[in-house]
């Protein structure tokens, strides 16, 4: 091989990296690079051989490798940062020799997130005021679907929907799934039963990635989740950036979002196997006070409550107010209000009342909706962060974003 993975790195363009552009700016200059780098390419690349490849650490250190013998500046405000990315890149190069396939891509996951965990070490992230750029566009989105004619007039209750969906495939057990790899990207996840229709908010979300590339797509659409929210009239909702974009072979199985059409047990043990317990999960349901279903994507057809775009606590409120009763139609079953006809109920939904321990607090929010707001504010936080590793987050405690309000007040 005539060139090093290293230097294949370096050749590759910014966005692959899944480097900022002022990031690549400092990371492309050769004397900083290499000279910060040595000394952790040469122990480094020890550790990783050993470990994962004993009986060929011989054939790794190559002459092509014995250049990097400098010693490393003894003083810069970047050694942290040169010394981790350093660390990341060899593993990364060890795996790349002696592998291939989902292996490799397996390295260049473990790289990525090593990568994020340096910049974040030595500040080299985007600031706050760069994600709140990116907030400010989504919100502007929003509206747009008045004028493309889709459903009540907002994007929200889809873009809250792909928020949750990349984020509800955690397992806990297993250590995988969640919304750091916005494995949505691929299929089969992609097409999944129970992400059918969210095309519609990865297309839209796409007109913000080409404006800044250098957010990943787990942090843009669990942000958009926020927008959703706090755009509707909803609670503010804590969010901090730090995810990375994984590959195909990191996509979740089928089965690890909610279906709808079963009862209690089906739900907490789709919900417990996250780490959620039965107050976050009457919460987190509570994401139905917006948006509708439609008969072409889930089967099931109708919105929830009178006001489908609007953030309240009506979810909670129509449940013990309106008579329930199964609507005779030829689909899948589901509830229908007695006396209007024109809302719904999934039985995922019936068991909020239906299960005296779901019950409780399922009351507890229909009567207030500042108890709904806080209770759902934290649980949905804590869903868009699993899975993501805490030396990748950009901050230790998340931000609270400015809506378009707040924007025009100042």
């Amino acid at each position: 091989m005539d060139v090093s993975r290293s230097d294949l790195i370096l050749k590759q363009p910014v966005e692959e990296r899944g480097f900022s552009s002022d990031w690549a700016q400092h990371a492309t200059h050769p004397t900083m690079f290499t000279s910060a780098i040595r000394p952790s390419l040469r122990s480094s690349s020890r550790l990783a051989v050993r470990s994962a490849f004993p009986n060929r650490a011989p054939a790794f250190r190559s002459s092509g490798f014995r250049k990097y013998s400098t010693e490393a500046p003894k003083s810069s405000s970047n050694t942290f940062l040169w010394a981790g990315l350093g660390a990341a890149a060899v593993g990364g190069v060890a795996w790349y020799v002696y592998s291939s396939g989902d292996a490799v891509k397996g390295a260049e996951t473990a790289l990525k997130s090593g990568v994020q965990s340096a910049k974040v070490a030595a500040n080299f992230v985007p600031t706050k005021e760069e994600y709140q750029k990116v907030y400010y566009k989504i919100a502007e989105l929003l509206d747009d679907a008045s004028d493309a004619g889709y459903d009540d007039g907002s994007y929200g209750p889809v873009l809250l929907r792909l928020a949750w969906h990349a984020s509800g495939t955690y397992d806990k057990e297993a250590g995988t799934g969640g919304s750091n790899y916005a494995t949505m990207r691929f299929e089969p996840e992609s097409i999944h039963g129970a992400n059918n229709g969210l095309d519609v908010a990865r297309a839209l979300l796409e007109k913000i990635k080409e404006q800044f590339p250098w957010i990943s797509y787990g942090d843009l659409w669990t942000l958009a989740g926020v927008a959703a929210v706090q755009e509707m009239a909803g609670p503010k909702i804590p969010w901090r950036p730090g995810r990375i974009d994984g590959f195909a072979k990191d996509a979740t199985p089928d089965g690890r979002l909610p279906d709808a059409a079963q009862g209690a047990s089906h739900v907490r043990n789709i919900f417990y196997r996250m780490g959620f317990n039965d107050q976050e999960i009457v919460a987190l349901v509570g994401a139905h006070a917006v948006g509708r279903c439609h008969s072409a994507r889930s089967g099931f057809e109708g919105p929830w409550t009178f006001s489908p775009i609007t953030f309240t606590n009506d979810f909670y409120k129509l449940l013990f107010d309106e008579k329930w009763v199964w609507k005779k139609w030829n689909g899948p079953k589901q509830l229908q209000d007695k006396k209007t006809g024109t809302l719904m109920m999934l039985p995922t939904d019936y068991t909020m009342v239906s299960d005296k321990a779901f019950k409780k607090y399922a009351l507890e929010y229909a009567k207030s909706q500042d108890a709904f707001f806080r209770d759902f504010s934290a649980a949905f936080s804590k869903l868009m962060e699993l899975g993501v590793p805490t030396p990748q987050f950009v901050v230790s405690e998340p931000w609270i974003m400015k809506n378009l309000d707040e924007k025009e007040k100042e």
